[in-house]
């Protein structure tokens, strides 16, 4: 078995978009209908779609059993705390042998548009890290260097943050805001991986999603990782991890 390169679309609406993804894959590989066996679907969206596509048996995945086989599969982990970075969090325990979903939360992808909407007047995903890449923090979070000039507990740097958005400036710019909102979700999002990964002694924690792989994540998740020794890592194809998890659900062996 071998995967063959991913990729997205977008369109106004799930259907559109699944049954225009199926036929940009097919006919960019080349690939006859008459050869695919089934097909695996899962996601929100994927409840639009009924047991048939393209006349092809279409079987419906759990997205949390999705996502946890993809992260296992793309970090080549035999267990691991699973983070699906979507418009929502969610929180998966994968083994591979079980997959448990441990809870999650609403602050995702969603939250870091929605503000920025509301906030900056911009909700394209791009501009807003464009944005993000000339902020600084600096006018936006409270940290602990700003209330004491004591080491409170040694691990924690005295830039580590006491407040999002707890020493919000009148002359910060449109970067530091939306700068301020991505480090906000990533954070949110972060320790709550840290409790999981706690709660269940794993230390290794595979981030997927699209918000994962957004330059600025990189840096938060680092620091997180070694005040927390938690080991954080974003594997290649990560936005992908869901899709290609349901199609894994065809062979347990994997």
């Amino acid at each position: 078995k071998h995967l063959i390169k991913p990729f997205s679309v977008k369109a106004a609406d799930p259907l559109t978009s699944v049954y225009g993804a199926f036929g940009k894959f097919t006919c960019e590989n080349k690939i006859d209908i008459k050869d695919i066996t089934r097909v695996m679907i899962t996601g929100v969206g994927s409840a639009f779609v009924g047991e048939s596509m393209f006349g092809l048996p279409t079987t419906h995945v759990s997205e949390f059993e999705a996502v946890g086989k993809g992260g296992l599969y793309l970090s080549k982990l035999d267990e691991a705390i699973v983070v699906s970075l979507g418009t929502g969090t969610a929180i998966i325990h994968a083994k591979k042998d079980e997959i448990v979903y441990m809870g999650g939360t609403g602050v995702g992808g969603g939250t870091l548009i929605g503000l920025s909407k509301k906030m900056l007047g911009v909700s394209n995903i791009d501009n807003i890290v464009e944005l993000a890449n000339e902020g600084s923090l600096d006018n936006i979070d409270l940290r602990i260097s700003d209330m004491t000039s004591k080491d409170i507990i040694p691990t924690l740097p005295r830039k580590t943050t006491a407040a999002n958005f707890g020493k919000l400036s009148d002359v910060a710019t449109n970067g530091d805001i939306a700068l301020g909102i991505l480090n906000m979700v990533y954070e949110s999002i972060g320790m709550l991986a840290v409790f999981a990964s706690r709660h269940k002694n794993v230390s290794k924690v595979v981030l997927t999603g699209n918000l994962s792989i957004l330059p600025q994540a990189e840096e938060v998740f680092e620091s997180l990782s070694n005040m927390f020794k938690v080991d954080f890592t974003v594997p290649e194809l990560a936005n992908y991890a869901t899709a290609i998890g349901a199609a894994l659900t065809c062979f347990p062996h994997i």
